[in-house]
């Protein structure tokens, strides 16, 4: 018997993924997973299409369509994601909250835009992003695309390197709330709340102990432990900190589609699969919690 495979860390064009959720749901079908976390950056509008289309799936094949959210935190001045699972999407004050970050981003990419119009002399509207992706929120990642795509700039990391990644001339900063406040957004809406990628946000041995010792108090409930990009050392170490602390692990590939070509679904970009006993015990959790 196959060992079930599982993506908990996935993005749609509802945030700055390039697939609809139906057809994320079709290719996890395609592919085998036995389910997957759909995980829009402070966004869960893509849930109930993806929800929808699994429904189409025969069930031997079917995958089971986690809701999921990824919100933007901040710590200390680094920008930190808490990964949301089995939240409720229909929960008020989660979707207030989301409602009023989605607004926050257009006046953000509205003012991005503009600087790169009239600053740095590109000839990019949000109208023009607008029609050229039109199932998407709108993201840096669309404008960088767009940018290449117009052949305006050789590529994507150029974009992000010169023009728009942190601290660059025409980036424009988006409101965050700290971590603490992440986790609790995320268990009011009924879900576990975990720490994504720890990997990525480059802190010190100690930095990243004191954070996870901070975030624990808090109420976290696990760490990304297996991510796409994560080599053996790193995944053994996120493993043995979430051991110290009695948290969950999770794991995911980050899958964004065209806008990370490098990763695929299910199996970031070391082409290793994620295991289904990590969700196992999420479920475990889950039902002692209840």
């Amino acid at each position: 018997m196959n060992t079930p495979h599982i993506d908990l860390h996935v993005h749609s064009t509802c945030s700055d993924g390039t697939l609809t959720p139906a057809e994320l749901t079709a290719e996890a079908a395609h592919i085998g997973l036995a389910a997957f976390a759909l995980t829009d950056h402070d966004c869960i509008a893509g849930i109930a299409e993806a929800r929808h289309a699994a429904e189409k799936i025969k069930e031997d094949s079917r995958p089971e369509v986690i809701s999921g959210v990824e919100l933007s935190c901040e710590f200390e001045e680094k920008e930190i994601h808490i990964l949301g699972l089995y939240i409720d999407e229909e929960n008020e004050h989660l979707a207030s909250h989301l409602t009023a970050f989605c607004d926050s981003r257009q006046t953000r990419n509205q003012e991005m835009v503009r600087r790169l119009r009239e600053e740095a002399g590109f000839p990019i509207t949000l109208e023009a992003l607008t029609e050229a992706y039109p199932d998407s929120v709108i993201t840096r990642a669309h404008v960088a695309r767009y940018l290449v795509e117009q052949g305006l700039v050789k590529d994507r990391n150029t974009v992000f390197a010169k023009y728009i990644g942190d601290n660059c001339p025409f980036y424009v900063p988006r409101p965050k709330i700290t971590p603490d406040e992440g986790i609790r957004l995320v268990h009011q809406a009924g879900g576990l709340a975990f720490l994504a990628h720890p990997i990525l946000y480059r802190m010190s041995t100690v930095s990243l102990e004191r954070l996870t010792r901070l975030l624990t108090k808090a109420g976290l409930n696990g760490i990304e432990a297996v991510y796409s990009c994560y080599q053996p050392g790193d995944e053994r170490n996120m493993r043995a900190l979430a051991a110290r602390y009695g948290l969950l692990i999770s794991g995911g590939s980050d899958f964004h589609g065209a806008n990370k070509p490098n990763i695929r679904l299910g199996m970031g970009t070391a082409h290793k699969p994620i295991p289904g006993s990590i969700l196992e015990e999420i479920r475990a959790r889950r039902l002692q919690a209840d």
